[in-house]
């Protein structure tokens, strides 16, 4: 259908009521925040080249969602795309809720010229996310915004308020139309290096004239950073000023000094900058990483009352992998910190728990059917046209998947890639290792959807038992999403306590888009309302599900 712009305004108000309607009905007391977004293509002349890219609402990067720890956050998404769609929450962890999370494992796309209305909360999470759509190449032509939780007004920050919090969406942008990309993949060419950076949805001209950020000698402020590029890891710096870093996806860290931090691909962080040099202009800088020919980008700061242009030595990046390891090694949690709850972080020790479970998960890529594709210990995930959630639920996996086609270990070198649907499944409320060996020449960054998880390990070539005795257990930062160096291994443990069906990929986005990519099945045996809720009523419907009666509902917790 097509809507008029009377006939949207008043569905939406109807739908508006019904919402609120619900809303004060609700037994739980978290506020309520309605979001309608019109999703459209725009032209836009970012890099020196028109293209086509996403907007929110006419806005590119869409509009911020600013919201409180448990809030209750409603997006009525309206898709004037030519294409299905999807957004993702990238570090949400969407707590019994995998039928929000926005990706085509778990959820039936927004079909072009339709809406559908998410609802979900930041259920005991504060810090610095983002979102972007996630159907096929979608995430290179923009969509993307910032999610910024706050802790509730009666749990202490271990910092004090800054002057102001300033977002920092920074990540590389390739001009080609995503299509065209997607196009470039599925034909078995590649998609090549992007064209350059952008902060904020600028190049650096439209990041300086006017002044992306105004300050004020002797007052602090709040940067969150977030890459959400789909290629390069990046390094962040501010002209003469030292970088506070306080909080990594979500956790309150060690309130460590920096001249400058890495972040890689689907990372987020905030770190503070106190204005305390003579007033004048400088620069917010960021470089690509580990990449043979660098770009930078820089973003001016004006001190308020500024007459004085940017110093013109602008500092370098780090090189080498070292740096970059030895860094994260510095990252700590603040164990005495309370995060979403008035708990200190540290009283959860995951050091003492016993691992019931080790997976290892080993990258790949080779040629399936004369074609280059990417595989976790020899699956090259496919998503079929049943999102894998659904078909679990209303049990209806046959001719949809199969569980367990990997097992814990990986396949013998040289074993052919097999192309399917790539689903394990964990037990409940277990705890576990899990192990990403990267034997390529290049640095992968992973994502565990639904989690948060300790990265307790990283080290050279491949992963044996023996790593563990480097591991560690006592403070290292509860995260999402970690980096893998070219040629080694990452360990990460966590509890499996979230059921629902969760995807654990590569957050570069052409080996996501090419299989490396799996999904995590978590079911609880009580089927009860304390672990899941049901699908909702109003969830999309696709592939085998269409017209098949309503399972049984969970019991009541």
């Amino acid at each position: 259908m097509v809507w008029s712009a009377m006939t949207m305004r008043g569905a939406c108000a109807a739908a508006l009521l019904v919402l609120v309607a619900l809303a004060a009905g609700a037994r739980a007391e978290d506020p309520y925040h309605f979001f309608e977004w019109k999703v459209t293509y725009g032209t836009k002349n970012i890099l020196g080249t028109p293209q086509k890219v996403i907007l929110i609402n006419g806005q590119f990067p869409g509009p911020t969602i600013n919201c409180t720890s448990n809030n209750n956050i409603l997006v009525n998404v309206f898709n004037m795309l030519d294409q299905p769609l999807l957004f993702h929450w990238h570090g949400i962890q969407q707590r019994k809720n995998s039928w929000q999370d926005g990706l085509p494992g778990t959820m039936c796309p927004i079909l072009p010229n339709t809406n559908w209305t998410y609802h979900w909360q930041p259920k005991d999470q504060i810090g610095s996310f983002y979102y972007f759509p996630s159907i096929g190449m979608q995430r290179a032509a923009g969509g993307y915004g910032l999610i910024t939780v706050h802790s509730r007004d009666l749990i202490p920050v271990p910092f004090a308020p800054p002057a102001d919090d300033f977002p920092v969406l920074v990540g590389d942008w390739y001009t080609k139309d995503h299509e065209v990309l997607a196009k470039n993949l599925d034909s078995g060419k590649g998609i090549g290096r992007p064209a350059g950076l952008i902060i904020n949805g600028k190049n650096e001209k439209d990041a300086s004239n006017p002044p992306m950020y105004n300050v004020e000698a002797g007052k602090t402020y709040r940067f969150r950073v977030c890459n959400v590029g789909i290629k390069a890891s990046l390094n962040v710096r501010v002209q003469k000023h030292i970088l506070k870093l306080v909080e990594m996806e979500g956790s309150h860290t060690v309130q460590n000094t920096y001249d400058s931090l890495d972040v890689h691909i689907g990372q987020c962080l905030s770190f503070l900058v106190t204005a305390d040099q003579a007033p004048g202009d400088y620069l917010l800088v960021a470089s690509t990483r580990f990449i043979k020919e660098v770009n930078t980008i820089t973003a001016v700061i004006r001190y308020k009352g500024s007459s004085a242009p940017p110093p013109q030595q602008i500092p370098e990046s780090p090189s080498g992998w070292a740096w970059s390891i030895n860094q994260w090694r510095s990252f700590r949690w603040n164990l005495t910190a309370s995060a979403a709850r008035p708990n200190p972080q540290g009283s959860y020790h995951y050091g003492q728990i016993n691992i019931t479970r080790t997976i290892k998960l080993s990258i790949s890529h080779g040629k399936v059917d004369g074609k280059e594709r990417y595989a976790l210990n020899g699956v090259s995930h496919v998503d079929p046209d049943t999102p894998l959630k659904l078909a679990e639920y209303f049990n209806a996996t046959n001719g949809v998947f199969q569980y367990n086609l990997i097992g814990d270990v990986p396949p013998a070198a040289g074993t052919p890639i097999k192309m399917a649907p790539n689903v394990i499944s964990a037990e409940f409320r277990t705890f576990i290792e899990v192990v990403f060996e990267n034997p390529e020449k290049s640095i992968d960054t992973f994502h565990i959807n639904g989690y948060a998880f300790f990265a307790a390990g990283m080290g050279p070539g491949t992963w044996t038992p023996q790593c563990r005795k480097t591991y560690n257990l006592l403070d290292t930062v509860s995260r999402h999403t970690i980096q893998v160096y070219p040629r080694s291994w990452t360990a990460v443990m966590m509890t499996f306590d979230n059921a629902g069906m969760w995807n654990i990929r590569s957050n570069l986005w052409e080996r996501h888009y090419l299989g490396e990519q799996l999904y995590m099945s978590v079911v609880s045996p009580a089927r009860s309302l304390r672990d899941e809720y049901n699908m909702p009523e109003t969830s999309l419907r696709c592939g085998k599900v269409v017209g098949l009666p309503m399972p049984p509902s969970y019991a009541a917790a």
